[in-house]
């Protein structure tokens, strides 16, 4: 397995050093690994001037799958927008054809207290958030800021063609096939005509899957059913920019998104496996950061682009255990828990593994 492993900024370097020493851990079992290093983002700028250099586009496109950490700060915020890290997040994601982004939000019995809401809301939580990753308005052009009539004027265009959503949408039912099936797509019909067409292609393309039932809802409804009823949701399906808000909306479901990972997938199941979760500069370099959502990734990352699926759950459950054993990073503490560091938590994942 060819890993390009991309740490980032902030606290990237540390959650990464975490997943990939669990990685190296299942070497006893046979698991192959050839990890080459990369940078990304701002540490990238810093080095090259770009946030996605050419070393870097190189190794990635060469590997079998992209390991990631978090990129950004603020102390890239005054670059010109072409050289901020996020624009080497947009980079990688276009440059390798990702473009279905997988986020469950899976909450863990023990942490059901750590949630936002209560207990009995969240109690048995399993949503995928399937989000389109290379479209819409982050990637939509005319953009930037113009001066017309003497005054400033920014433009972002909102863009997808039927095949873009088509090829989101049988991600979305693929994977309720396997699941719940049933898929909820997320637009705003009412309001904008790019996703009124997103909507028309959803029910064109129900009718291959007359075994998973489809329901629509609009995006401001569904930010509220996320909070008001999250367990009526199996597969959520929507848009770049919906899909950014709502999948860190479900994250604070699971009590932390420090919990949350992720996978962005080719056509061919090339990934790149990330948490869901930012920087936080803040935190950098005190070793408090919860690197669980990198070490999920990492088990996504066995499962979906390796196809090694009993490694991918001997994580998984680690995880479960080290959090049964009462374990916890900061961001997930409460009373009666062992508050632990992030190269302590992933110390107690190896071990239980």
């Amino acid at each position: 397995m060819k890993i390009c492993v991309l740490p980032g900024d902030g606290i990237g370097v540390e959650i990464i050093a975490e997943a990939v020493r669990v990685l190296e851990a299942l070497r006893s079992d046979g698991v192959k690994l050839e990890l080459e290093y990369a940078q990304l983002g701002g540490c990238a700028v810093d080095a090259t001037g770009s946030p996605y250099p050419e070393a870097t586009q190189k190794l990635a496109r060469a590997a079998d799958a992209v390991l990631l950490g978090a990129v950004g700060g603020p102390k890239w915020d005054v670059l010109p927008r072409p050289q901020r890290p996020e624009r080497g997040l947009l980079g990688i994601r276009k440059d390798l054809n990702l473009f279905a982004n997988l986020r469950p939000a899976i909450l863990y019995p023990e942490l059901a207290n750590a949630s936002s809401l209560k207990p009995e809301v969240v109690s048995g939580l399993d949503i995928l958030i399937v989000r389109e990753l290379t479209g819409d308005i982050y990637f939509g052009e005319p953009r930037g800021i113009t001066i017309e009539d003497g005054k400033r004027v920014g433009r972002n265009t909102m863009i997808y063609n039927e095949d873009e959503i088509r090829r989101i949408g049988r991600v979305a039912f693929e994977a309720a096939r396997k699941r719940g099936k049933k898929v909820c797509s997320v637009d705003k019909m009412n309001v904008l005509e790019t996703t009124q067409l997103w909507r028309d292609v959803m029910i064109e393309l129900s009718a291959e899957y007359p075994d998973v039932t489809l329901s629509h809802m609009l995006v401001d409804n569904a930010a509220m059913q996320l909070v008001r009823a999250p367990k009526q949701f199996d597969v959520v399906v929507t848009g770049n920019i919906f899909g950014d808000i709502l999948s860190d909306e479900a994250s604070m479901l699971t009590g932390s998104i420090g919990m949350l990972p992720s996978a962005s997938l080719d056509e061919n199941n090339k990934g790149m496996y990330e948490p869901s979760h930012g920087s936080a500069p803040d935190i950098a370099g005190k070793g408090i950061a919860n690197p669980l959502a990198t070490i999920l990734s990492a088990a996504m990352m066995l499962r979906y682009s390796f196809n090694n699926e009993a490694a991918a759950v001997r994580i998984e459950n680690a995880v479960k255990k080290v959090l049964a054993q009462g374990l916890r990073t900061g961001d997930i503490w409460e009373d009666g828990c062992k508050r632990v560091g992030t190269r302590e938590m992933g110390d107690a994942v190896i071990a239980a593994l």
